[in-house]
This record gives C-alpha cells, structure tokens and sequence, in this order.
C-alpha cells in the first residue's frame, strides 16, 4: 500500500489539535484586521474572540489565498518524506486557490516525478470542508489507496450539505452582499436568512425566516430532508459558529434529538477567521453528509 499524506487548507475549520491527530497537512491562508497581516491558522495568532471584537468595534478585516510559493513550499515538505499527497483545496465558489494548488503542482511534479500529488476543489467551505476531511481520514486508516480516495473525494464531493443562518446582518451589509435597506429591514424585523452551498460550490440565499428560533428549527429541517437517510442519518455532523456557542447547542441538541443513529454527539467548531471576516459574528453553519447538490 502506498504511503500519502491528506492535505487541505485552514479554512477547513476544525482545530489544530485535530489536524494533527488525524495526520492531515494543512497550509494557511491569511487576514489583514486593522491592517496588520495575520495568518489564519485556527485561532493561533488571533483567537475567535478577540477577532469578532475588534471587528465590531469597526476595524476593518481583508483575505488573502494562499500564494503558489506557499503551495510549493507545503507540498514540498510532504513529498521530501517520500510519501504522495492529496490535496483539496477550499471550494473554487470562494476562492482561487485552486488555480494557485494547480500551479503549485505542476511546479513540484517536475521535480519530484516518481511522487503522485492531486489536487481537488472540495467544492466546501468552514467546517463543512473539515468534516470531508474528517471522512477522508478515516476512509485512509481502513486501507484505501491513494487513487481510490481521489476518485472518491471527486465522485462525492457534492453530498457534503452546508446550511447556514446569521442573527446579525451587519457584516453581510459591510461586504455588499445585502443592501443597507435590506439590513437594517432585517435587524428590525429579527430576520434571519438561511443559506445553503450550491452545486458550484457557492453560498446561496434561499429563505428569510423571522425570529432565531425559527430559523433553528428549520435549519434542522433541512438536514431531515437531505440527510442520507434522512431520519435514519448515521454519519457525523458538524457545526461551527461565530461566537454564538449558544444558538450552536440549541441546534446541535435540536439534531441530537432528531436523529437517534448519529454517529456520535455533535462537533462544534468555531468559524476560522478567513471565512469568519466574511460572516462576522452571529452565523452558525451546519453540515452533514446528504443528497446530491443538484443545478
């Protein structure tokens, strides 16, 4: 059996400590918060809160990939070791970076050409992208080869369901993805819009629900009516929140109750601060393994 390393972006959203007892590589991606560069490496150089604090006191936050040097360096190290690398990068939906993995990989296939190195658009996002992973590795610990797992990733992609709801739209209005009208609308009347990861990968908005606790209850609807299984879901589930740990466990108890063959309780995750910078505080993100995301 061939010996590889799994090989992802911060962005996945779980934690350091995870990464490394599953021996999954990650390479970080970057912010700038009040115009001091930072990296995005799960709360290390800047913890969740102090994140989410400074941004609502008005400082502003920025993103950056990573660069194709940083690719090239990350991947290096693996393959100096003698071991293959599959790689998924954050879904093209969000990001460029894997035009950037691509480049990278062609650039280190030249010199290490005995080496297999893949590189995939995960087509997720957050923890989302952190609970494919999760199932990467255990799928690589049961014996699957590096090839099967590519074709693998590749073919079920698309069954990763992302939902996401926010109690505070003042970041969406900061970004430009909702007017100021539309904003202030929504904080008055305490709508809370739910959105889902479509087929290309990207956030989409599709339902405006009045009141957090409505909005609880439906996100968990929607894992009833896409779950594979549906009530009878046996996989993992995970959650990630920007500092709302509260409304977490409301949803979190809410999907414990609802389906009795979970597979273990539910893993709760804060949002890292690349996609954090988008969001601010008050999203919560759900995500479970499902149907197909179609067109």
């Amino acid at each position: 059996m061939s010996d590889y390393y799994l090989s992802c972006c911060s962005t996945a959203d779980l934690s350091k400590e995870h990464f490394e007892k599953r021996g999954i590589r990650y390479v970080c991606f970057h912010f700038e918060l009040g115009g001091t560069d930072y990296l995005d490496d799960m709360g290390k150089s800047m913890p969740p809160e102090e994140l989410y604090k400074r941004m609502l006191a008005g400082e502003e936050t920025r993103t950056s990939q990573v660069s194709v040097g940083e690719y090239v360096e990350h991947f290096e190290n693996m393959l100096k070791e003698g071991k293959d690398v599959l790689h998924l990068t954050l879904s093209t939906g969000l990001s460029g970076s894997y035009n950037s993995a691509c480049i990278a990989r062609d650039t280190v296939a030249e010199k290490y050409p005995e080496r297999k190195i893949y590189v995939i658009d995960s087509l997720a996002a957050s923890s989302g992208y952190g609970l494919f992973m999760e199932t990467l590795a255990d799928m690589k610990d049961a014996g699957m080869e590096i090839d099967q797992l590519r074709d693998w990733a590749q073919e079920n992609r698309l069954r990763m369901h992302h939902w996401f709801f926010s109690t505070d739209l003042t970041f969406y209005v900061r970004g430009g993805r909702i007017s100021k009208a539309s904003g202030f609308v929504g904080n008055v009347l305490n709508i809370c819009p739910l959105l889902n990861m479509d087929y290309e990968g990207k956030l989409i908005p599709l339902e405006k629900i009045r009141t957090k606790k409505k909005v609880i209850k439906r996100i968990v609807e929607k894992m009833a009516e896409n779950a594979e299984n549906g009530m009878d879901y046996s996989g993992k589930c995970y959650i990630c929140q920007s500092e709302c740990m509260e409304d977490a466990r409301q949803v979190a108890e809410l999907v414990e109750s609802m389906f009795p063959k979970l597979n273990g309780k539910v893993e709760i995750y804060p949002i890292g601060a690349t996609i954090g910078s988008h969001t601010g505080p008050g999203t919560i993100a759900l995500f479970f393994w499902g149907t197909k995301r179609e067109n």
